[in-house]
């Protein structure tokens, strides 16, 4: 939503939506606010507990039939699989998503990597779609009067037709823009050490494309698939970055990391918002 100074600092109920590439701070500032009375809204965390919580067990589950002595114990309800995810490990969802490429390497299989990645973007999308009633949970029942909605930085990839409007019409939209020297530190830590990620599809099979006939591959199955995803994600933010711009343009505000990392508490947080509104009106 768009306000004007007045109508922020007099709107009691706060309700903020971060967007941006992991790692520019969206979870370390809903951290900061959780001090402060604000609601902290996990996006991924939301994902992993409700919408593929299910998927990602029935996966592990694969997994372990394939050994004898836990196939036998979980054929006869001797033992059970449960997920253990909280805001600081996500690392089921991360694992779920995987990265595509030679099986014997890792990898997933194109075909069921394009079906994870679907499942992902309608978990998240549903997530998103579930902010108004948290938001009432969260001052009704655990007595917040402010929410933090922290997004995945896939958001931007989604295309679903009254998504935005949807959280621009409960939230103001808040783009955390990377500065030129966090860009290169994301890429950088991304490329080194890279971690499983969602696609569009169309973006997808074009970076495929590009990338089998520069290595000189004709089956995904002979993918590398750290390779690939550590050459895919410099394109991938690049890409993310003008579509984050025009969501902002349209639904919201932007600050950049060197803004937000002064913002050291609420009322630097809240300072900052007045800020932007004020240069963006």
């Amino acid at each position: 939503m768009k306000l004007s100074v007045e109508a922020f600092r007099a709107w009691d109920r706060k309700c903020v939506t971060l967007m941006g590439m992991s790692g520019v701070g969206k979870t370390r500032l809903s951290n900061m606010l959780r001090e402060s009375d604000w609601f902290h809204y996990s996006g991924d965390y939301r994902i992993g507990t409700r919408y593929l919580d299910e998927p990602i067990l029935d996966s592990i589950k694969e997994q372990a039939m394939r050994v004898p002595l836990l196939r036998d114990l979980l054929r006869s309800d001797s033992i059970f699989i449960r997920n253990n995810i909280t805001f600081h490990n996500l690392k089921p969802v991360s694992t779920f998503l995987g990265m595509l490429g030679n099986p014997e390497l890792g990898g997933i299989g194109l075909t069921e990597f394009k079906r994870r990645q679907h499942l992902h973007r309608q978990a998240e999308i549903a997530a998103m779609y579930d902010v108004p009633g948290f938001m009432r949970k969260a001052q009704l029942i655990y007595g917040y009067p402010h929410f933090i909605n922290d997004v995945g930085g896939s958001l931007c990839e989604l295309d679903e037709p009254g998504l935005l409007e949807f959280l621009a019409d409960h939230s103001l939209i808040l783009y955390i823009r990377a500065s030129e020297a966090d860009e290169e530190a994301l890429i950088k830590r991304s490329v080194s050490a890279p971690k499983p990620l969602y696609y569009r599809e169309a973006f997808l099979d074009e970076q495929l494309e590009v990338y089998m006939g520069m290595k000189g591959i004709d089956y995904v199955s002979l993918i590398d698939p750290i390779d690939f995803t550590s050459w895919v994600f410099p394109r991938l933010f690049r890409t993310r970055i003008p579509r984050y711009e025009a969501i902002a343009e349209q639904y919201g505000y932007t600050v950049t990391t060197e803004e937000l990392v002064r913002a050291e508490d609420e009322a630097g947080f809240l300072r900052l918002l007045e800020q932007v509104i004020e240069r963006e009106s």
